[in-house]
C-alpha cells in the first residue's frame, strides 16, 4: 500500500543544484509515510506500486512535478499597511529617508505592538496560506517588528502557533536586532538584546536562529557580532543581513562566526564571496529587493564561479511585498543570468542549506514528500511564465495541502 501516487507526469524534477540537476519525463512519484519511496518512468514505478494500492492518486499528466520550495528569508509575520511607502519610493525617497521619517521598520514595529497575538497569528496564516498556494512548502519566518523583549516573545509565540496550525513548515528567526528603536541608543540598545532578549528567547525555545542588520546606520559589524556571538552561547545559529545598502563587513562577519547563512550581499565584494565559500556559508540573494528599490541585483555570477550553493529567497515584507518564489526565480533568470535549473535549484535544495534543513527542497526516495505540481509541462516555466501562478497542487508531508 502507498498513502499517494503521482503519475504520467511530463517530467519530475528529482533535485537540483550548483552541482547536479536531474529530471526524469513521463514520470511518477509515490509516497508512503510521508516520504518519498520511489521516482521514476511511470511505468516502473507503478508496477512496484500499483494504482489500485494507493489510498490516492493524482494524475499529472501534461504536468510538470518540482520539489516543494523553500522560502530561507521572509519577515512574513507584521501588521499595517505601508503601500503609501511604495509610492513615495516611486516620487524619489529613498529607503533611508523613509526611515528617519519614522516610516520603514519603524512604523511597521508601531503596528505590531498595537496588535493582539491573535491578530497576529490570523495576519501569518494569511501570508503562509497565499506562499503555499505558490508552491513554498519551508519558510523562515522572522521576528523582529517587536524591538522590545515583550513583543518579540509575542511575535515568536505567534509564528509558533501560526506553524502548529498551517501545512508549511515554518522555521523561527529571532530578529531583536532588525533596528534601533525610536530614541535610543545603539549600543545600549544591543546590550538590552544580548543581555535581556536573547536569554528570554532561549527559555522560551522557540526560535532556530538569531539575525542581525548588519548595515550602516544600523549595527556596526562589532555591534552585530555582540549579538550574534550572545545568540550562539544561547543555542541560536547565526543569520546576517549584510552588505544590503552599503559595504560594511557583515559578510566576512557570517564567514567567521560559522553563519548559516548570509542574505542580500548586494554590495559583496569577491573578497566576501570567497570567504562565505571557505566557510560554507550559504549565500541567499533577495532580487525582490533589489527590484523593489530599484537598486542594482547581486551579482550571482561571482557566486556560481567560485561553485557556491546559490540561494533565492522572497524578503517578503512591507517594503517587499512578494510571496512568490517563482517571481524571485523569474529575477534570477533575467536580472542575475541564471538557468531556470539554476533558480529551482537556487529556491529548493540550495536555500534549505540557508535554513538548516538540509531534507527540505529535494524529491528523491528518503525525502519528505513536499513538492509541487505545475500547471505547466517543464520547470522552465516556473521563470518564463512570469506574472501568474504557474503551481497547480502543493504537497506536504504527502498530503494534499492545496489545488
Amino acid at each position: 500500500m502507498t498513502d499517494l501516487l503521482l503519475t504520467d507526469a511530463a517530467e519530475v524534477v528529482t533535485y537540483a543544484d550548483h552541482e547536479r540537476f536531474e529530471r526524469t519525463e513521463d514520470a511518477a512519484v509515490a509516497v508512503d509515510d510521508g516520504r518519498v519511496v520511489a521516482v521514476g518512468p511511470t511505468a516502473a514505478v507503478t508496477d512496484d506500486y500499483p494504482e489500485s494500492d494507493a489510498d490516492a492518486v493524482v494524475d499529472c499528466a501534461g504536468r510538470a512535478v518540482v520539489p516543494g520550495f523553500v522560502d530561507p528569508h521572509t519577515h512574513a509575520l507584521f501588521a499595517g499597511d505601508r503601500s503609501d511607502e511604495f509610492e513615495a519610493k516611486l516620487r524619489g525617497q529613498t529607503y533611508q529617508e523613509i526611515l528617519e521619517a519614522g516610516g520603514g521598520i519603524l512604523r511597521t514595529v508601531e503596528a505590531v505592538r498595537a496588535a493582539s497575538t491573535d491578530e497576529l497569528v490570523a495576519n501569518l496564516r494569511d501570508e503562509l496560506d497565499v506562499m503555499l498556494a505558490h508552491g513554498t512548502t519551508t519558510a523562515e519566518v522572522k521576528s523582529g517588528y517587536g524591538l522590545d523583549a515583550e513583543t518579540e516573545l509575542r511575535m515568536l509565540d505567534a509564528i509558533d502557533r501560526a506553524a502548529a496550525e498551517h501545512p508549511v513548515r515554518v522555521v523561527p528567526t529571532f530578529m531583536g536586532a532588525h533596528a534601533v528603536p525610536t530614541g535610543r541608543d545603539a549600543d545600549d540598545y544591543v546590550e538590552e538584546v544580548v543581555t535581556e532578549q536573547i536569554p528570554a528567547v532561549a527559555e522560551q525555545g522557540v526560535a532556530a536562529f538569531c539575525d542581525v542588520f548588519c548595515e550602516e546606520g544600523v549595527f556596526d559589524v562589532a555591534q552585530s557580532r555582540r549579538v550574534l556571538e550572545a545568540g550562539i552561547e544561547h543555542g541560536l545559529t547565526p543569520k546576517v543581513h549584510a552588505e544590503e545598502l552599503s559595504h560594511l563587513g557583515g559578510t566576512q562577519l557570517a564567514a567567521e562566526v560559522g553563519a548559516a547563512s548570509a542574505d542580500h550581499l548586494l554590495h559583496a565584494t569577491d573578497e566576501d564571496v570567497d570567504a562565505l565559500v571557505a566557510a560554507d556559508v550559504t549565500p541567499v540573494l533577495l532580487p525582490g529587493t533589489a527590484f523593489g528599490l530599484g537598486a542594482a541585483y547581486a551579482d550571482a555570477e561571482a557566486f556560481l564561479d567560485r561553485g557556491a550553493p546559490l540561494a533565492l529567497a522572497t524578503d517578503l515584507n512591507p517594503n517587499c511585498y512578494s510571496q512568490s518564489m517563482p517571481f524571485a526565480m523569474t529575477l534570477g533568470c533575467v536580472e542575475m543570468g541564471l538557468t531556470p535549473a539554476q533558480a529551482l535549484g537556487a529556491a529548493t535544495a540550495n536555500a534549505a542549506r540557508a535554513v538548516d534543513r538540509p531534507d527540505a527542497g529535494r524529491l528523491e526516495p528518503g525525502s519528505p514528500a513536499d513538492l509541487a505540481v505545475l500547471d505547466a509541462p517543464s520547470h522552465v516555466h516556473l521563470s518564463y511564465n512570469f506574472g501568474v501562478n504557474p503551481v497547480d497542487t502543493v504537497v506536504v508531508g504527502g498530503e494534499v495541502a492545496h489545488e
